[in-house]
């Protein structure tokens, strides 16, 4: 005996619109849940990887701009680094201005502050690392940043050597006195009290070259710097961008859903009440036959 159920043609039609309003109306209520039209390749294969490859390519960027941001705060160690040598080499001019008119005691004791002085310059410069990178104590350090790895587009920054003993040259003083030997290996000084004021002026136009450099590498510390950071600047607003589109591709319209969920239940009464009235023709035709 058959159990196949047979419906009349009005009522199949109004069950087939009610059962695609329903299926409407749980994709309207997905959307709304997730807040994305587009959540697997099932619901738009094309959409759905397009937004894939955007957000792909903003992953990407976001560990660069990380990167970038990291470069920058080594960048800005060695800069402040940088200025804390022009500074120190400064006092170490003021000692050397003073010590011109001193008495051979007085020397000493000035030439003790000058080697201190000498020694925390060093010690500055050797602190100067960040996240072990220190640009200011070396020329082979090199910091490397690639902000694509869909280019070619890198930066190496080339490190600088401030050590005293590498930025203070005894070219311009007499190689004859104790006080060049100094400046050269960093200690000394308290055996050039018996020399002229010349060599002090000598020794002062040394440290002044010394200032000259530390300042000209700071300078291009700094340069890299503000670089850097319109990179960053750039990059985020890329992000952005990226971020966006992926956005408009695969978010839904909280609105739109909405007015579709309210049109869609409207329809779904509507087609109730169709099914209803079909389904009450055919009991009437049945009627007939009593």
């Amino acid at each position: 005996m058959s159990s196949n159920i047979v419906l009349g043609n009005a009522t199949r039609q109004n069950l087939l619109s009610l059962q695609g309003i329903n299926s409407n109306i749980s994709t309207v209520q997905n959307h709304l849940a997730t807040g994305l039209k587009v959540a697997s390749a099932v619901d738009n294969a094309v959409l759905f990887f397009q937004a894939q490859g955007l957000n792909n390519r903003a992953s990407d960027l976001t560990q660069r701009k990380a990167s970038i941001d990291q470069g920058i705060s080594s960048l800005t160690t060695a800069t402040q680094a940088s200025q804390g040598v022009v500074s120190i080499l400064q006092q170490l001019q003021g000692l050397l201005n003073s010590a011109k008119t001193e008495t051979a005691a007085q020397r000493a004791a000035t030439a003790k502050q000058f080697d201190v002085l000498s020694l925390q310059l060093n010690n500055l410069v050797n602190d100067a690392s960040y996240q072990g990178l220190n640009l200011v104590n070396s020329t082979k350090s090199t910091l490397s940043l690639q902000f694509s790895l869909t280019s070619t587009s890198t930066l190496k920054i080339l490190g600088f050597n401030q050590q005293a003993s590498k930025l203070v040259t005894a070219q311009a003083v007499s190689k004859a006195s104790h006080l060049a030997t100094f400046l050269v290996t960093i200690g000394g000084f308290s055996k050039a009290s018996a020399v002229g004021t010349s060599v002090f002026d000598k020794a002062y136009n040394t440290l002044q070259t010394a200032v000259f450099k530390a300042q000209s590498e700071a300078q291009s510390l700094g340069g890299n710097v503000t670089f850097l950071q319109t990179r960053l600047d750039f990059t985020s607003q890329y992000l952005t961008t990226l971020q966006s589109g992926a956005d408009k591709l695969t978010v839904a319209d909280v609105n739109v859903e909405s007015t579709n969920l309210v049109t869609l239940q409207t329809s779904q009464q509507l087609a109730i009440q169709s099914l209803s009235i079909a389904t009450q023709s055919e009991q009437n035709v049945l009627r007939l036959f009593h």
